[in-house]
């Protein structure tokens, strides 16, 4: 098989939770350990971090890659959902994983694996593991896929496990409260090794300190570390700059308010990293923050694809991340606000679709997955909260559309889902 046949392999003979949600879920690390011991262990062969969390664990697992990366060290990345490219979700200093490997991977292992019956997830993760061992990198950095204590991943032990923080999502799976997902998450903090908290309150944090006084793990919450002087400077279209306590002024690449938190939530594993002798200077902190698009390939977070009339498009797609993306949307100047949005049909979409503005021109589509709500159900939900436009039946049509209405000091916006994003990120 060449690289394109492998690939309808893949998505044809293993479930794809990207494509399909529950029926592909599959909880618990049998098929995992399984894997992992006919491979020969590969995750075994270098430094491990663990990166969970409802949201922000994208931008976090890629900003510690490029900041590791900008310190000399060999960097695996490995993240989930790809939003363009398959490949996406492996990279090694932020090149994607060669199609010949993917290509001769499934070739010698297929026996195996047909007889094993893993999930997608389960398949590209050890693909991943296995690809790294082969890189020799130094230091991979592992998401989470869902969840944490039963999610494949959680077969590593590594130098230092992160929870960004705790948001209702995949409800179906981790729990219908804030408490039971943290307790979910919680699952990834290991005996005696060290855990960023993000952000956490209240019960959830109350969680988070029991699991780790169980593990006998040191326990940090990133909001309570004195790693920025001021939370932000200033802000613009193009970047973000922070007063560090540890590294000086730093320029995000990476916009919006959410990655407040996020560097708050880096910095403070940075320190800890430094703690477990990991060798990281300043100036390595200082262009990682700068160019981590470009050092990790990381799209959809914040990302603007045009100029005039601005067109930004974000992965976020639960309660929890739609209410950053608000309050950014708020901090914008622009005449008017076109809104493209498409959602899947296992999320809360009430929850988000009742924060959205209701001064904006709506453009309600479909992404190109089975899991995708109707447009026209999703329009139909969305006039109960006086949320007014047409529908389209792809994401095409949509931004076609808005770009034709849209003036050049107007605002498009596109989002919702994460698969919304890669059907404009392929279409634009």
């Amino acid at each position: 098989m060449n690289y394109s046949e492998t690939l309808n392999y893949l998505y044809s003979s293993v479930p794809v939770f990207q494509h399909t949600g529950a029926s592909a879920y599959k909880p618990g690390l049998d098929t995992s350990i399984a894997l992992d011991n006919y491979l020969g262990n590969p995750h075994r062969a270098y430094q491990t971090i663990h990166v969970a969390g409802t949201n922000g664990k994208g931008s976090t697992s890629h900003l510690l890659a490029a900041v590791l990366q900008q310190s000399g060290y060999k960097v695996g990345l490995y993240t989930s959902p790809h939003l363009v490219d398959f490949r996406e979700r492996i990279r090694v200093n932020g090149e994607k994983i060669h199609e010949e490997y993917v290509v001769d991977f499934v070739a010698r292992h297929r026996s195996y694996f047909e007889a094993l019956h893993p999930s997608f997830f389960e398949l590209t993760m050890s693909m991943a593991f296995d690809y790294f061992r082969a890189s020799q990198v130094d230091v991979a950095v592992i998401e989470v896929g869902l969840g944490g204590r039963l999610d494949s991943t959680n077969i590593i032990t590594p130098a230092l496990s992160i929870i960004t923080n705790i948001s209702l999502d995949h409800i179906q799976f981790l729990g219908d409260t804030v408490e039971k997902i943290a307790a979910e998450k919680a699952g990834i903090i290991k005996k005696h090794i060290p855990v960023i908290i993000g952000e956490a309150q209240g019960d959830v944090r109350k969680v988070f300190e029991e699991k780790a006084d169980a593990m006998e793990a040191p326990i940090l919450f990133a909001e309570e570390e004195n790693v920025l002087r001021n939370s932000l400077i200033s802000y613009g279209k193009a970047r973000w700059e922070y007063q560090s306590t540890d590294y000086g002024l730093l320029e995000g690449e990476l916009g919006g308010v959410v990655q407040i938190q996020n560097t708050r939530t880096v910095l403070t594993a940075l320190r800890k990293l430094k703690e477990l002798d990991f060798s990281i200077s300043p100036a390595a902190v200082q262009a990682a923050f700068a160019r981590v698009v470009e050092l990790t390939g990381l799209m959809g977070r914040w990302q603007q694809i045009q100029s005039r009339p601005r067109i930004v498009c974000d992965t976020a797609h639960n309660v929890g991340g739609i209410e950053y993306i608000v309050r950014q949307l708020e901090k914008e100047t622009y005449n008017k606000l076109h809104f493209i949005i498409g959602m899947v049909n296992d999320k809360d979409i009430d929850g988000v679709l009742s924060l959205l503005p209701a001064n904006a021109c709506y453009y309600f589509t479909k992404a190109s997955v089975a899991r995708a709500l109707p447009e026209k159900e999703l329009a139909f939900r969305a006039s109960v909260y006086n949320l007014e436009g047409n529908t389209y039946p792809c994401v095409s049509e949509a931004l076609k559309a808005a770009k034709a209405i849209a003036g050049k000091d107007d605002f498009i916006y596109i989002g919702g889902s994460t698969f919304i994003v890669a059907d404009a990120l392929t279409c634009h």
